[in-house]
């Protein structure tokens, strides 16, 4: 099933908020990553942290090769937090971080 205009514009429209000197390119992924299927449920902006999160994870982070070598998710998603937050950073995201502590774990 296709995506809605409104929910487009609401997915577009978070994706400035939460990320506005996000890249072209890495907003493209994350904004087709957001209008997925599966996220139909959550609202545009839990859409665009979790696409954003998952997407930051697997592309600029060694989370893959981490979970490759046996550690658990906890462990993996602990040892990339510094990298996560690094491109949060850069793309003045810092919305899409946990409020307690700046940190990508809940």
């Amino acid at each position: 099933m296709a995506v809605s205009a409104k929910r487009r514009k609401d997915i577009a429209q978070a994706l400035t908020l939460l990320a506005p000197r996000m890249p072209f390119y890495d907003a493209e992924q994350i904004r087709e990553a957001a209008s997925a299927p599966h996220m139909r449920a959550l609202t545009a902006q839990n859409a665009v942290r979790l696409a954003a999160l998952a997407y930051i994870r697997h592309i600029y982070t060694d989370y893959d090769k981490l979970r490759d070598e046996g550690l658990d998710k906890d462990s993996a998603l602990y040892w990339i937090n510094d990298q996560v937050i690094e491109i949060l950073n850069q793309w003045s995201a810092t919305k899409l971080m946990s409020d307690s502590d700046h940190s990508i774990i809940p």
